[in-house]
């Protein structure tokens, strides 16, 4: 029986974040450029797209840039703007084919106009899509995200939109960039680093973790239905004992 038939469809998470770890690391190893090591982690994305889509995975996030990503070399920074760009108009028709949802987190005004013209675009032709929602964290920090809703939900007080007394937790998520998604059920990390990296920190509060050495660009299908299948083993409690669950 192979991965995916082990899968159990009617347990399957509802949201799996992955933050893509190992490229530079992978083609180092390989004695190639790390830019190589990106492109080849564009590949990962696209099988692990196809293979979310394939067993019905209805939200798919990935971290695709985050914003300490800005400190790294200016030739670095701009090969991945280019590469982002170029993948993104090479994978529309295919997104548009397998009705997927772009959807676009984080800090966007730092991205370069043609970034952000190409992303606007794709967002745009897909948005009417109702498979999978595919999320790209780009110039995306939690600690931003945190910051900025807070300024906002500040605002809102200072302008009588809301009283203090009406916040709650899900009346502060509204203002979250990830507001209309659930909480990812699931996170995987590759690379073999064991930590969340300003990653969703709201978000996460009751996902399942799950650390592989496996660096991004070898990640591929068979790898992503070893993490579910890791999922569907585990026990859910959200502060419940065994017993009450049973």
């Amino acid at each position: 029986m192979s991965l995916v038939e082990k899968i159990d469809r009617q347990r399957l998470p509802q949201h799996v974040a992955i933050i893509m770890d190992g490229n530079g690391r992978w083609a180092k190893m390989r004695g190639y450029s790390r830019n190589t090591g990106h492109s080849e982690g564009v590949i990962s994305v696209r099988k692990v797209v196809e293979a979310a889509t394939a067993i019905g995975l209805k939200y798919l996030t990935v971290y695709t840039f985050s914003m300490e990503n800005w400190s790294r070399p200016d030739t670095e920074v701009q090969a991945l703007m280019s590469l982002l760009i170029s993948a993104v108009h090479r994978e529309t028709p295919d997104l548009m084919k397998n009705n997927i949802r772009l959807r676009v987190i984080g800090n966007l005004s730092r991205l370069q106009d043609s970034v952000q013209q190409t992303l606007t675009e794709c967002v745009r032709q897909t948005s009417a899509n109702t498979g999978t929602t595919l999320v790209l964290a780009l110039s995306y920090s939690a600690r931003w995200e945190l910051v900025h809703a807070a300024g906002q939900l500040a605002a809102d007080v200072a302008e009588k939109k809301i009283a203090l007394n009406d916040i709650t937790e899900e009346s502060f998520s509204q203002y979250l960039s990830t507001y209309g998604l659930p909480d990812p059920d699931l996170l995987i990390r590759t690379g073999g680093e064991k930590r969340i990296s300003n990653f969703l920190l709201w978000q996460l509060s009751y996902a399942e973790l799950y650390f592989t050495d496996t660096f991004w660009p070898d990640f591929r299908e068979n790898e992503l239905y070893e993490a579910i299948l890791c999922y569907q083993q585990r026990e859910r409690r959200f502060g419940k004992t065994s017993e009450q669950l049973n």
